[in-house]
């Protein structure tokens, strides 16, 4: 079994690896050689946490495994540790034993990042110019680099629930050398594209707050109740997601679906734009909406890739298990 620590996961992997690792991913999900297993997550009782598993296989690629892990809400107050702690465990698909287990932070971070910034490039409008956050933590760093490599974008526009934080904002726009404002939600009509990545329950952006033919990529934590847009948003836009079933029952379309505003049958994967199946945009001013739930074949993906790295370069610690 190979070891791939956490500490040496950023000497091994790119943003546009685990770009390429995802959009391929979600290609395969939609034609049917990959498959995610029913998620588990729950609360555990203790630290305000959440934890579980998300796992899956990839006939295609032949890779097989989950990801452990969760959110921690306490720890960057407490311990000075990010919130979000994971680790990724492969198997053998052909004898079922361990293959590798890879610390899964880093990668969770820069998979997440990839697939809004895999949205953006098959959703968004090809002539975006200004690209809004909802959303100023560890992660929203990590999102923002990634949907700037997708279009020409000439300015940053932010919102944060706790305005202390918007200078992680200005920093990755600071490195891209393009201008950054704070503004307030009814702002965000500015955006041709906008990122969501928080941790609410409670509807932040509301649909009037939406211009026409803005690209939505809703990324923050997905579990029961998570909410970070108004359902009325997924009736006013046409609606794309990773997986479906996460999407209906712990991602962002859960509560349109249960006000009966939109059906299962409304949610399309983005996989089958990637694939050519869907046309996905049509027009310039429709409104697209991507339902990031974070599934566990994109950590798998980018954790093999990375596995494959670290043996190449001698990185990995190998153990008898």
């Amino acid at each position: 079994m190979y070891i791939v620590p956490e500490k040496a996961i950023a000497d091994l992997v790119t943003r546009e690896a685990s770009f390429d690792a995802v959009e391929k991913v979600f290609a395969a999900m939609a034609a049917g050689d990959a498959y995610n297993f029913p998620v588990v997550r729950e609360a555990i009782g203790h630290e305000d946490a959440l934890y579980g598993f998300k796992g899956g296989f990839d006939r295609a690629g032949l890779t097989l495994g989950l990801k452990a892990g969760g959110y921690w809400p306490n720890n960057l107050e407490k311990r000075g540790l990010i919130n979000h702690q994971s680790t990724v465990f492969l198997f053998d698909p052909d004898t079922g034993k361990v293959k590798a287990m890879v610390g899964g932070n880093l990668l969770t971070a820069l998979r997440t990042a990839a697939a809004s910034s895999v949205s953006i490039k098959h959703l968004a409008r090809q002539d975006a110019k200004v690209i809004g956050m909802i959303g100023a933590g560890h992660q929203a760093k990590f999102q923002l680099r990634a949907a700037l490599e997708q279009r020409s974008f000439e300015k940053v526009i932010g919102w944060n629930l706790h305005p202390e934080m918007l200078p992680n904002l200005q920093e990755v726009a600071d490195e891209a050398g393009l201008p950054f404002e704070a503004v307030e939600l009814d702002g965000m009509r500015e955006a041709d594209v906008i990122i969501s990545i928080t941790s609410s329950f409670d509807a932040i952006l509301k649909a009037d707050q939406v211009s026409p033919g803005t690209h939505v990529a809703c990324m923050g934590t997905d579990t029961k109740g998570k909410q970070e847009v108004d359902p009325q948003l997924l009736v006013a836009a046409d609606v794309f997601t990773d997986e479906v079933a996460q999407s209906v029952s712990i991602g962002e379309a859960q509560h349109a679906i249960a006000q009966g505003l939109i059906q299962k049958g409304d949610v399309a994967q983005i996989g089958a734009v990637i694939n050519g199946i869907n046309p996905g945009r049509t027009s310039d001013d429709q409104i697209t909406l991507f339902d990031g739930t974070g599934v566990g074949l994109q950590d798998l993906a980018v954790a093999a890739s990375v596995v494959d790295v670290a043996v190449e370069k001698g990185i990995a610690i190998e153990v008898d298990f």
